[in-house]
């Protein structure tokens, strides 16, 4: 089956099912996927029994909610054109990375899998979108970085930013004007007992920024190598 077979809100929520689960751990919910979707419970259940008698999803009432072999390969397809077209927007069209989310999500909807291919031809096939998230390959593979959540990290790491959430456009506009994106390395250090944030330092100790766990919760960072 194709994504072009599948009806718009079946495409956004195979791929939030998708994304839901591929930086977390935990189980994929009903209300999660409500609250990805910005839906009604209600609506996000039948939905649900829809997908299921498609074959694409695997879930029973009250439990987690899975992927079928085919429905993880459509949801793949939509996050690549979903991140291909984000990356084409900033690197041909001057798009800032906090404005190429929502233009992605109408968009992704439209192209066909031939434009997709194009558009990761014209970009040298990349392997990461402007927020740090793999894209995946034209057979599915991704190759995702060893990441981890900043808010894991020890008093003193010294980490490079692998990917930073896409969700909240304020917050991705605070981080750059701070300077802190994709590649960057910082060292990290308590804020102090009780003040619930971090001072992230950059350029070799020559500025630094308070980070609560909102900014903190939004970043993947890896620790081998980081500022070197």
């Amino acid at each position: 089956m194709s994504v072009a077979k599948l009806s718009v809100s079946h495409q956004n929520y195979l791929r939030a099912i998708w994304i839901l689960g591929e930086w977390s751990a935990e189980p994929v919910t009903t209300s999660a996927v409500a609250q990805k979707v910005g839906l009604r419970l209600s609506t996000v259940s039948d939905a649900l029994k829809k997908l299921t008698e498609q074959g694409l999803v695997a879930h029973s009432p009250y439990g987690a909610i899975e992927l079928t072999e085919q429905g993880r390969a459509l949801a793949v397809e939509m996050a690549r054109r979903h991140r291909l077209i984000e990356t084409f927007l900033v690197e041909m069209l001057g798009y800032r990375w906090d404005q190429v989310h929502e233009e992605a999500e109408h968009l992704e909807h439209a192209v066909s899998d031939f434009m997709v291919d194009r558009l990761d031809d014209l970009l040298g096939h990349p392997d990461r979108d402007p927020h740090g998230d793999p894209i995946p390959a034209r057979d599915g593979s991704i190759a995702s970085p060893d990441a981890v959540s900043l808010s894991t990290v020890a008093d003193g790491a010294r980490v490079r930013v692998e990917r930073i959430s896409d969700r909240d456009s304020e917050l991705l506009r605070f981080f750059a004007e701070h300077g802190i994106g994709v590649g960057v390395p910082l060292a990290i250090y308590s804020g102090g007992p009780y003040s619930g944030s971090v001072q992230a330092v950059l350029d070799d100790g020559a500025r630094s920024v308070a980070l609560g766990q909102t900014a903190t919760d939004a970043v993947w960072v890896s620790l081998a190598g980081a500022g070197s």
